[in-house]
């Protein structure tokens, strides 16, 4: 992992004492707030805003007008951020190591998974509200992993229709609360799945995952089944448009002669399919095309009927390896497509983010914080030396 050269070594006040700045692990979401609530009263970083007072003093009027209503604060900053239910890795920056937290938003990222079948909403997670929901007695563990083979690779994702992207300023969830439809189509973008494995399958009757309870009504519904819809048309597209690439490549790579051989045999499987009655082609599409208005939906009235009698919903623990910008969530609707049903993601952990991994010993956890400075201070500044040593190694061996 390289580090920029702008960084200077550790400094220290004109009292001695040690500033410390730099990267490490934490864990779990909306950490600054949290952080800063701790280490500004902290011993820890005295040091750090006393420099930065001083700081700030030799500053000239101009710069201070500006700082006017600036609390003095601990500078914290995060390099990536997780879905709201989710736990795990998440690099933090302080001081000067905020300026290298742009290397760890292209680094991959590794993650686990549940998927609940069933039930899809509209921001693809037990935290939104039920948008639809799908038959589920038919998924199976081999049908999923049969499933899976189609999000191996690199492919083509598109973010979560109800996500916090911005669209003419304004967020893609604010337009669908207020009953209005986004003014422009939300494009696909290229991601890789570097790994992806089922580590825990879950039989129905057999877990605690469940859908959540808010169904969503009136126009925020009307609005979330069109962007489905849309969505469900666009992956369609990405499918073909991605077949046909693909055919055209590996015809490229034959010779004519070969590609004429080859028509004819598809055309004579064809014929042979069709005569015996077998679904193989229908079956392959279904395969690349979400499965919506060829599976009944329920109303809210059936649901509430057919939910004491009809079977737990399966569900699916999956960790994966994954690059910048892979959105979990889709992944998790769009295999509930892929298999014929809905789903949505029930749990999410970042196991490890760039070379921070998931482990007491290498991140810094609420409990820590929670326990005092007495136990996380010693832990924090460990991580910002080792931080700060590696970071010099890196120079050192960049300047031979």
């Amino acid at each position: 992992m390289g580090f920029p050269r702008g960084l200077r070594l550790f400094r220290k006040t004109m009292s001695g004492d040690k500033i410390f700045e730099g990267v490490f692990g934490v864990t779990s979401a909306d950490v600054v707030r949290t952080l800063q609530k701790h280490f500004n009263p902290s011993k820890t970083f005295a040091p750090w805003l006393s420099d930065e007072a001083a700081r700030r003093d030799r500053e000239n009027p101009s710069q201070k007008r500006r700082r006017r209503t600036k609390k003095l604060e601990v500078k914290i900053g995060h390099g990536g951020t997780l879905d709201p239910l989710a736990t795990g890795v998440l690099i933090a920056g302080v001081g000067k190591g905020t300026k290298s937290l742009s290397d760890f938003l292209a680094c991959t990222k590794s993650y686990e998974a549940i998927i609940l079948f069933g039930a899809e909403t509209d921001t693809y997670d037990r935290l939104g509200k039920i948008v639809r929901r799908d038959p589920y007695e038919h998924v199976t563990r081999e049908a999923v992993e049969k499933a899976l083979d189609q999000f191996r690779g690199k492919i083509m994702q598109r973010p979560p229709i109800f996500s916090a992207l911005r669209v003419d300023g304004k967020k893609l969830y604010e337009y669908a609360r207020e009953g209005k439809m986004p003014p422009i189509e939300i494009k696909s973008r290229p991601v890789e799945t570097i790994n992806i494995e089922i580590m825990e399958w879950y039989e129905p009757g057999t877990h605690d995952y469940k859908w959540p309870d808010v169904e969503m009504v009136g126009d925020e519904k009307i609005v979330a089944e069109k962007l489905l819809a849309k969505e469900a048309e666009g992956i369609k597209e990405d499918a073909t448009e991605g077949a046909i690439e693909e055919s055209e490549a590996s015809s490229k790579r034959k010779t004519p002669a070969e590609s004429v051989q080859e028509e004819n045999q598809d055309s004579s499987k064809k014929q042979k399919i069709t005569e015996s009655g077998e679904a193989r082609e229908v079956a392959t599409e279904a395969v690349a095309e979400p499965a919506t208005s060829e599976v009944p939906t329920e109303s809210p009235t059936e649901v509430t009927e057919l939910s004491q009698t009809k079977p737990q919903p399966p569900a699916i623990k999956i960790k994966m390896t994954v690059t910048s910008g892979f959105y979990v969530r889709s992944l998790a609707h769009d295999l509930g497509k892929a298999v014929g049903s809905s789903a949505l993601m029930s749990e999410l952990v970042r196991s490890r983010q760039g070379e921070y991994e998931l482990q007491p010993e290498r991140v810094l956890e609420y409990k820590d914080l929670e326990a005092g400075e007495d136990v996380w201070g010693p832990k924090v500044q460990k991580f910002l030396e080792e931080w700060e040593r590696k970071r010099v190694e890196a120079l050192k061996g960049g300047s031979k």
